[in-house]
């Protein structure tokens, strides 16, 4: 099958992870309103389910990397072209502020815009974050096939594991393990204190994850010796 254009791929990556934004924080500020009650566990699910969602909708467009730190390590495991990485990443964010920004317009009264912040410490929330990012992406590295997911239970799988990471990581530090689904909300709320552990956090979570796989996985996967990317 021929790859789709660049400028598809983004499209797919914007739009997907506009969903991620819009579904998973959505429950967050739905969940804060009278009368609601999606609770903690249902906001775990409807982010893993969004992003199970987003990958069976787009993942043969763009590999649904819906996360700049996805499209990094995939880069670190000369599995995505570097080239590349920068306009995923710009697609992923823009996509996600324009989701804060729309929840923002559909409730300007709400007291969050489902912003991560660390409940127990930013030292605390940046370990969470680096050593949940590291099992995400290690995942997502055993169930791809280059930049793309492998058959049909890989959206499960990465979905499963998003949810699984957000209802223990949730109350520590919101359990972003995205940067993009970090500074929609930081954006559109103009609260950008602690949006550095979501930055550094992820960032290097995912680099932990391609050292592991590395490690555990035949001679020549994520390696940098056996590379044909750039």
């Amino acid at each position: 099958m021929t790859e789709a254009p660049l400028v598809r791929r983004c499209a797919a990556e914007l739009f997907g992870t506009f969903a991620l934004v819009f579904a998973g924080t959505g429950a967050m500020v739905v969940d804060g309103l009278a009368g609601a009650d999606i609770s903690h566990v249902g906001v775990a699910f409807t982010f893993g389910l969004v992003v199970m969602a987003m990958i069976y909708a787009v993942g043969d467009v763009s590999g649904a990397h819906l996360n700049p730190a996805v499209s990094l390590g995939f880069w670190l495991a000369r599995r995505f072209p570097g080239r590349e990485v920068a306009p995923y990443a710009i697609s992923q964010i823009t996509g996600a502020v324009l989701a804060s920004l729309l929840l923002l317009a559909s409730f300007p009264d709400a007291a969050t815009l489902g912003q991560t912040q660390p409940a127990a410490g930013s030292l605390t929330a940046l370990v969470f974050e680096i050593a949940m990012t590291s099992i995400l992406m290690f995942v997502i590295l055993g169930v791809s096939t280059g930049a793309k997911e492998k058959g049909l239970m890989a959206g499960m799988a990465i979905g499963g594991t998003v949810a699984l990471c957000a209802l223990f990581g949730g109350p520590v530090s919101g359990a972003s393990m995205n940067p993009a689904r970090s500074i929609g909300p930081a954006v559109a709320s103009g609260e950008l204190f602690d949006l550095w552990i979501y930055l550094i956090g992820p960032v290097t979570g995912a680099a932990c994850a391609w050292l592991a796989c590395r490690c555990v996985r035949e001679p020549g996967c994520c390696s940098y010796a056996t590379s044909q990317a750039s």
